[in-house]
């Protein structure tokens, strides 16, 4: 399934090392117009290229707009987008088809498919592939931020390497700027210069680093959601889950209240003005899968990068015998780094989507 959404679907499409990846968006309004410099600094963000710190593939993830735009506004049509792949190194990715990487989707792959998944680059198993992912975020971003409604994600934590907590309270416009201005996503610049330090370490000794990432959703009103299956937290966790390299998720304290007492966990009600707040934030914004009008709060955790240099046990799945791997390849050592954007876009889009379906 490559599909997300019920008022805003996107269809995401492609391979890594194929001639393009792109997605199509159904459900913009007509007239909408698009706001391609801020859309464009966003997948700057994701692009891969920039520095040491992320994978050397230099793609320039300009995207080429197919369909569903005219004189720069939507037409109310789908809109079909497409980032083309230049910066290729296929034969890198040759020994994966009989050699799978330990901790990637090599063989599960392998398995579901029989073999005939284009394995190039990781194919649809790509982080590639969020690319397209983060146009149509920036899109939904954009409209959100018409409603007054700001969605801010920076690196929680990159290995042992803590960054300070969003304001789970109101939106810090400082704490946004930091995280923009700070070479590692983070608020604290300390915290942002140790990251650098610790992934320095982890390149050297050819391996990688595992991440989090917490977002926050401000001035979301109340009421947005719905109970059971269809929770904000279920719609949430299931666009995430679609992200390469997430194996966790919370919200709010999240696994924290496991630890903590009732009287330690509510969020006491008060009117401030004749609206109603919370005097904390420990549910993360959502009671009963519906937004309580405090800011969304969550945060993922991002597994450390499959693809390390160092020398790997596997097995050969033609000869059906242990084989050593070396893994060729630019890759990234965290990829957190790259994903904090492609969360942002996850979290916009599944706002945007559920309040469409409260009008």
């Amino acid at each position: 399934m490559s599909s997300f959404g019920k008022n805003i679907k996107i269809n995401i499409f492609g391979e890594s090392h194929g001639t393009a990846i792109g997605v199509v968006i159904e459900g913009l309004k007509p007239g909408y117009e698009l706001q391609m410099d801020s859309i464009q600094k966003m997948l700057d963000r994701r692009r891969p290229g920039k520095d040491r710190y992320v994978t050397r593939r230099d793609e320039g993830d300009i995207p080429e707009i197919l369909s569903g735009v005219y004189n720069g506004k939507t037409t109310g049509m789908p809109l079909c987008a497409i980032i083309r792949n230049k910066d290729t190194r296929s034969n890198d990715y040759g020994n994966l088809r009989r050699i799978p990487r330990p901790g990637h989707s090599d063989y599960t792959a392998y398995i579901k498919y029989n073999g005939f998944n284009d394995i190039r680059g990781g194919g649809a198993f790509s982080g590639r592939l969020t690319a397209p992912l983060v146009f149509a975020g920036a899109i939904a971003i954009g409209m959100l931020e018409e409603k007054n409604i700001k969605v801010v994600s920076h690196m929680r934590t990159m290995g042992t390497v803590a960054d300070d907590y969003l304001n789970s309270m109101i939106h810090d416009k400082t704490q946004s700027e930091s995280i923009l201005l700070n070479r590692i996503p983070m608020i604290n610049k300390e915290s942002s210069e140790s990251a650098e330090h610790a992934l320095n370490t982890a390149r050297m000794d050819l391996d990688s680093l595992g991440s989090s990432i917490e977002t926050a959703v401000y001035n979301l009103p109340a009421g947005v959601g719905e109970p059971g299956y269809d929770s904000l937290e279920s719609i949430i966790s299931r666009i995430c889950f679609g992200v390469p390299g997430v194996k966790g998720i919370e919200f709010g304290k999240g696994f924290s209240l496991a630890a903590m007492k009732g009287s330690e966990s509510n969020d006491p009600f008060y009117y401030d003005n004749g609206e109603v707040k919370t005097r904390t934030n420990n549910m993360g914004g959502i009671l009963g899968g519906i937004s309580n009008g405090m800011p969304l709060v969550f945060t993922v955790c991002m597994k450390p990068t499959s693809s390390i240099s160092r020398p790997q046990e596997s097995i050969d799945l033609e000869t059906k015998t242990g084989a050593e791997l070396v893994i060729k390849g630019r890759h990234d050592p965290c990829i957190g780094i790259r994903a904090v954007p492609v969360i942002e876009a996850c979290a916009a889009l599944a706002v945007l989507d559920n309040l469409m379906e409260e009008k």
